[in-house]
């Protein structure tokens, strides 16, 4: 590689970065203003015009917050546990397309490397359960094991029929490959993988790894300022992660009429994010017993069922 491509590259790094960093700051926003609006209450709208320098008041909070660590916390762990989850999130919008030209890494097999990045998010989470030696943490972060490992899988298999339509693991192949969105060829595919994205990134109603009503508020319970913050950024990202591959993979991505690629692939994007909150503020939180149940009962049998009906359909179609 030249010169000039990796200063390119690194000059796309620092773009994504910062872009995001500014997404996910105005997305806490929105989402304090959409839940406002739910309930009948006003939300942020004291620092700047309607509110709109809360999320810079936020970052300037937690910033100059004493970051306290309790005594006989496993120090290394404590402290790396933290920068693996938004650092494994990030790692992922590499090969995530927002347009017809603008993606950092187009790999053949993209979607695999989505795949296993989520999967190596959980061990943040574990960790900074396990290193803050107390038991409501670990009790979170063993939750957050059993409930991701329990929707990965479905989560997968949901994909493969969207692999079998597109004949390649690759995203932007993927969105090339949608004259028709794949939510209307896998409705199904559709759902599971819609659901088992809100259980990945604990949002209500599958929030159980940070139930502040059993757990005083789980894994990040013994964390606070900046440590505290990239937990909570790492959240925040996997949402907007979820939104971008939902639309990638089943909504056309960035294609649609008369608009910019980036306008479309912005609009499907944040219509899924929104679909997040309304989530959040009307659906209330399942026991333990009932996400377990759903995940191994319902979810993975029915992402199943779908491969099965796309490869009957498939043959007989050809």
């Amino acid at each position: 590689m030249s010169f000039g491509h990796w200063f390119l590259t690194l000059g796309g790094m620092v773009l994504m970065l910062g872009g995001l960093l500014v997404t996910v700051a105005f997305m806490v926003y929105a989402e304090r203003r959409v839940l406002a609006l739910f309930q009948d209450r006003l939300g942020p709208n004291r620092a700047g015009p309607l509110g709109l320098l809360q999320p810079l008041a936020d970052a300037l909070k937690l910033l100059t917050k004493e970051s306290f660590a309790p005594p006989f916390v496993d120090r290394m762990v404590y402290e790396l546990a933290p920068v693996i989850v938004p650092l494994t999130v990030l790692m992922s919008f590499a090969v995530v397309p927002l347009s017809d030209a603008w993606w950092l890494a187009d790999l053949n097999v993209a979607l695999l490397y989505v795949l296993a990045l989520s999967s190596l998010g959980v061990y943040g989470i574990i960790l900074g359960g396990w290193s803050s030696n107390s038991k409501y943490p670990l009790l979170g972060g063993l939750r957050a094991a059993a409930q991701m490992i329990s929707y990965e899988l479905p989560m997968g298999l949901a994909l493969v029929g969207v692999v079998m339509l597109a004949g390649s693991f690759s995203l932007v192949d993927i969105v090339n490959a949608q004259d028709v969105p794949f939510i209307v060829l896998q409705p199904v595919g559709f759902l599971v993988f819609m659901v088992c994205g809100v259980a990945e990134v604990n949002r209500l109603p599958f929030d159980l790894p940070e139930a502040e009503n059993e757990l005083a508020s789980g894994y990040n319970t013994e964390y606070g300022g900046m440590r505290f913050a990239l937990f909570y950024l790492g959240e925040y990202m996997g949402v907007l992660l979820i939104a971008s591959l939902v639309t990638v993979l089943f909504l056309g991505g960035w294609r649609g009429p008369w608009l910019p690629d980036v306008v479309w692939f912005a609009l499907k994007t944040f219509s899924v994010v929104f679909l997040f909150y309304w989530l959040r503020t009307s659906v209330p939180r399942l026991r333990y017993d009932q996400l377990m149940d759903f995940g191994w009962k319902i979810m993975l049998p029915a992402a199943l069922v779908n491969i099965v009906i796309t490869a009957v359909v498939g043959i007989a179609w050809m």
